[in-house]
């Protein structure tokens, strides 16, 4: 095969996106969601307060989602090289298009409101379980190919949020009823899924694909560095074993880890930032025009989620034309520890209700100005994150390197969740 391969049509590129689409889509569906799961579990107590269910149901739900993500993040590391890569994405897509099935069906069906917040919590830990395998091997898959290909990684993933916000949108705009919303939005999951499954079975019949996937299969022992390897010399560099009867290599993740550790404490400082306010505080601002008009109703839904995900896309789709600061550059994890910056200043907005802290950013501009740069910065800087990390290593340890970082990326969302209780709680 040509060692120019070209992507005709873009089309691994495309279907990269779609993949990506997929990995968020499901988080994505039950995080935008949340007045439908709310409403289902809104029964008021003592003079029309909400109940500890209803309350609490954006901190749980970002645990529940959160904590099996990054287990399975980590366990797809260290078991991806003993699991086909087929059967780990494929696999995972069925699991998760069954239940998206399941919850569209449930949308029909009336429940006590505990029996429906105990099978909302499963059915989250159970699709961000499958969510985390098939994410880890999609950042693995892309580590194989030219860094550009990370991008439509994380623009997928970033329309996401945007295409289940503006599904929410048209929701509330058609006058729909609560429920039959619902069922469309998890509906429409369920087709995105059918695509995303298409489109991997598709991706492995191009050339393109193909050309790049050999390459790192084969490791020529012609090879300069696998000279090095087989006289034994610089493994602890390379953190690469030669297997002489095998006739290929074996990865040490500790010696990857130490290449591109920068990297991967980078994206997981990002996405702690992250998901430590949105949603669990961000959802809960309240827009200081309170006359019951247009503006309130869609103030969450296009102030909190659509301008985020449209300004998160928009981050990670830039990484396609600049990717600036460097890999070697100290300025990216200097940009990365600043953003903590906006954990006080969501804080200081109009939370409701609040406790202890004073409202400062009261009116409704300070937290749209907030939101949209909050959400830049976390895509683009992420991206550029997950571009550069598979990179840093040689190219037969890109897909371990690429599986390590997804784990720190998750790792990042799990300490998001824990730490969003804390924020939320001495607001």
């Amino acid at each position: 095969m040509s060692d120019q391969a070209t992507d005709k049509n873009h089309a691994v590129w495309l279907i990269f996106f779609m993949l990506g689409l997929g990995t968020l889509l499901p988080w994505n569906f039950f995080m935008t969601a949340t007045m439908y799961f709310t409403g289902r579990l809104g029964v008021p107590e003592d003079g029309g307060n909400r109940n500890s269910m209803e309350a609490s149901y954006n901190n749980v739900s970002t645990l529940c989602a959160m904590l099996p993500l990054l287990v399975f993040t980590c366990l797809n590391s260290f078991l991806h090289q003993r699991v086909p890569q087929r059967l780990r994405i494929i696999g995972s897509l069925a699991v998760i298009f069954l239940l998206f099935l399941t919850t569209a069906i449930v949308v029909k069906i009336e429940m006590a409101p505990l029996s429906f917040f105990v099978i909302t919590m499963i059915t989250i830990v159970i699709i961000n379980s499958f969510g985390a395998i098939l994410q880890g091997s999609l950042f693995g898959m892309a580590g194989i190919l030219p860094a550009k290909y990370t991008t439509p990684i994380m623009s997928g993933q970033g329309l996401a949020g945007t295409f289940a916000a503006f599904s929410m949108i048209c929701a509330i705009a058609s006058g729909s009823k609560l429920n039959d919303a619902a069922f469309g939005y998890f509906i429409t999951a369920c087709v995105v899924i059918l695509l995303t499954i298409v489109s991997y079975l598709v991706l492995h019949k191009l050339e393109f694909y193909q050309h790049y996937n050999q390459s790192q299969v084969e490791s020529p022992v012609s090879d300069e560095n696998n000279l090095d390897l087989l006289e034994g010399e610089n493994t602890a560099e390379t953190g690469s074993v030669f297997n002489l009867e095998e006739g290929e290599q074996s990865v040490s993740i500790w010696a990857i880890f130490k290449k591109i550790w920068v990297m991967a404490l980078s994206v997981c400082l990002a996405f702690t930032v992250t998901i430590s306010t949105f949603p669990a505080v961000t959802v809960d601002v309240k827009s200081q025009i309170t006359d019951g008009g247009t503006w309130e109703m869609y103030f969450i839904p296009v102030g909190c989620f659509l301008l985020f995900n449209i300004s998160d896309w928009a981050g990670r789709s830039l990484t396609a034309m600049c990717l600036w600061p460097g890999k070697t550059s100290i300025l990216l994890p200097i940009f990365m520890t600043a953003r903590a910056v906006f954990v006080p200043l969501f804080m200081l907005c109009n939370v409701q209700p609040r406790h202890y802290l004073p409202v400062v950013f009261e009116h409704d501009a300070w937290f749209v100005v907030f939101i949209i740069t909050f959400a830049f910065s976390n895509g683009y800087l992420a991206s550029l994150c997950m571009c550069f990390g598979p990179k840093l290593v040689a190219p037969h340890e890109a897909e371990t390197a690429g599986a390590i970082m997804a784990f720190f990326l998750s790792l990042g969302l799990a300490l998001g969740a824990a730490f969003s209780f804390l924020f939320r709680a001495i607001i």
